[in-house]
């Protein structure tokens, strides 16, 4: 086994994960038991709860094929959950910034991949918009993913930065 493991610190970061599945898990519970099926419930003149079901990916990639996306992205799901579980272990103790966006990542798409698993879809129900123009609904894992995954970029950036000026 090549280079150090640190498997201690790393349940720090599981346990993250693990919060944001529950998080995630919970309030989707609380979307299907309080609103109606794609009938929206005005929070402010931008934000509504807005109950759907995503059968594909990202902004409803693929939603409209034949119920092998359910696999397809279950499996991705699973691969990337298990080489983040495993780089979170291997990330030395006293980085904070990269392991903390890796546990969003990890969280969310578990969170997203229990409703795969289970309901054959993915629940999203918080919605942003502009007059007619509407982002597509979204939900809690979703967003823990983007943050994760802007934090990576942000990192990514820093890092390279950091090269230049040395």
């Amino acid at each position: 086994m090549a280079g150090p493991w640190y498997w201690k610190k790393a349940l720090l970061w599981y346990a993250l994960a693990a919060f944001v599945i529950a998080f995630d898990l919970l309030t989707k519970a609380w979307a299907l038991a309080s609103f109606q099926y794609a009938q929206p419930v005005e929070v402010t003149p931008f934000f509504d709860w807005l109950l759907l079901y995503n059968y594909g990916a990202a902004f409803s990639f693929l939603s409209e094929e034949g119920g092998w996306q359910r696999w397809f992205f279950s499996a991705i799901a699973v691969s990337v959950s298990c080489m983040l579980v495993v780089w979170l272990a291997r990330i030395r103790p006293e980085q904070r910034w990269e392991p903390l966006a890796l546990a969003l990542i990890l969280g969310g798409a578990l969170g997203n991949l229990y409703d795969r698993l289970t309901l054959g879809y993915v629940v999203d129900f918080i919605s942003l918009h502009y007059q007619q123009h509407r982002w597509p609904s979204f939900n809690i894992a979703d967003s823990a993913i983007c943050a994760g995954a802007i934090m990576l970029l942000i990192d990514l950036w820093r890092s390279k930065d950091s090269e230049v000026n040395e």
